[in-house]
C-alpha cells in the first residue's frame, strides 16, 4: 500500500480507503464476509475508511466503531457523513439549508454517528449532500467551528452531487473546509476541470468516490443484469443507463494490458492522478480487498494508457435516476 498526504490536514492515509456504503444497504450483504474483508483491509494497509450514518441508518458505522475497537493499536482515520434533514438525494436547486442542514440537524447527527462508533471523535465529518448557494451562510459555518473547537471532528468536508464537480467552489473558497469527495473515474473526469484545481490551491483534500461506477468497470455488469427493489443500482442501471453503459465499457476492454483486469485499470486510472488523496471503491469480501489493494502496489499507469482512458470520458447532466 502506499500512502499520500491528506491535503492541509497532513494525514498520511492509504491511496486506497474503504467506502462502506455496500456494506450495509446493497444485495448480498454478508456480515461475517464484511468483518473478514474489513480485517483484510487493515492488515494490508488500508486506514482510511468512509461511512455515512445513511448507510443502513447507522449500521455502517457501527460496523466501523467494532473495526476500530478490534485494531486498536492501529491508527484508522474515520470518515462518516450527515444526512440531508429533508433526506433526499441529491440535493437540489432551491432546496434552503433550513431544509437540509440546519445547525441542530448537524449537531444531532454528529452526536448520533458518534455514539454508533462508540468514540469521542471522528476525524472527517461530511455534508452528504450540498448547494454552492449555503456558502456563505453563517449557520453551518458557526456549528462547524464549535464541533471543530470541541474536538468532535477533525475536518470538514463537502461530498458534491453526482456529475456536478463545480457545485462547491465557493464553499470550498471559505477556507472552512478540508476535504471534498466527488465522483471521478475513467468515465466521470470533469472533475480535473475546475474543481482539482481549486482543491490544488487551497489544500482541500480530494477523495475520489464511485471509481468503477457503481460497479460497471468492474467488468462483472451484463446487459441483463437486475438488482433487488431498493438496491440503488436498481434505479441507476435502468433502461436509461445500463445498455449505454455497457457500450462504453465493452469499448474499453480492448485496453485492459494482459496479466490486468478493467477495475484494476479503472483504479490506477485514479492513482494516476496527484489530485486525489484516496480513493474509497467497496469491498464486501476479502478477495475485493486484495485486488484493489493490488492496484496501489503496482503504481499508476503508464502515461500512454492514461492518455487513452482519457478518450473514454463521458460528461453527463444530472437526471431523475442519477441519485
Amino acid at each position: 500500500m502506499r500512502y499520500r498526504t491528506f491535503g492541509r490536514l497532513g494525514w498520511q492515509v492509504s491511496e486506497v480507503g474503504y467506502g462502506m456504503w455496500g456494506l450495509a444497504a446493497w444485495t448480498g450483504s454478508d456480515d461475517e464476509l464484511t468483518r473478514a474483508a474489513l480485517d483484510e483491509a487493515v492488515r494490508l494497509g488500508c486506514n482510511f475508511f468512509d461511512t455515512a450514518w445513511a448507510y443502513g441508518s447507522g449500521a455502517s458505522e457501527r460496523i466501523l466503531g467494532d473495526l476500530i475497537r478490534a485494531h486498536s493499536d492501529k491508527r484508522l482515520f474515520t470518515a462518516t457523513k450527515v444526512p440531508p434533514k429533508n433526506l433526499t438525494w441529491p440535493s437540489r436547486r432551491g432546496f434552503t439549508l433550513e431544509e437540509v442542514f440546519p445547525p441542530d440537524h448537524i449537531r444531532r447527527y454528529v452526536e448520533s454517528s458518534l455514539e454508533n462508533m462508540g468514540v469521542e471523535s471522528v476525524d472527517l465529518l461530511q455534508f452528504h449532500v450540498w448547494e454552492d448557494a449555503w456558502a456563505n451562510d453563517d449557520r453551518w459555518q458557526r456549528v462547524i467551528n464549535d464541533l471543530v473547537r470541541q474536538r468532535f471532528i477533525g475536518g470538514v468536508g463537502v461530498s458534491i452531487n453526482r456529475w456536478e464537480p463545480e457545485n462547491a467552489l465557493a464553499t470550498l473558497r471559505t477556507g472552512l473546509i478540508d476535504a471534498v469527495q466527488v465522483i471521478y473515474n475513467v468515465f466521470d473526469q470533469a472533475p480535473e476541470d475546475e474543481l482539482f484545481p481549486v482543491c490544488r490551491e487551497l489544500g482541500v483534500a480530494v477523495i475520489a468516490r464511485v471509481p468503477f461506477d457503481e460497479g460497471s468497470l468492474t467488468g462483472n455488469l451484463t446487459r441483463a443484469s437486475r438488482f433487488a427493489t431498493g438496491d440503488f443500482r436498481s434505479i441507476y442501471f435502468g433502461p436509461e443507463n445500463l445498455g449505454q453503459t455497457m457500450d462504453r465499457v465493452d469499448a474499453l476492454r480492448s485496453l485492459v494490458p494482459d496479466g490486468s483486469t478493467l477495475p484494476e485499470v479503472a483504479l490506477r486510472f485514479i492513482l494516476a492522478n496527484p489530485d486525489v488523496a484516496t480513493v474509497i471503491p467497496g469491498m464486501r469480501r476479502p478477495a475485493h480487498v486484495q485486488a484493489n489493494i493490488r492496484a496501489s502496489d503496482l503504481g499508476p499507469l503508464d502515461a500512454g494508457l492514461v492518455a487513452q482512458l482519457r478518450a473514454h470520458r463521458w460528461d453527463r447532466q444530472p437526471t431523475s435516476w442519477s441519485l
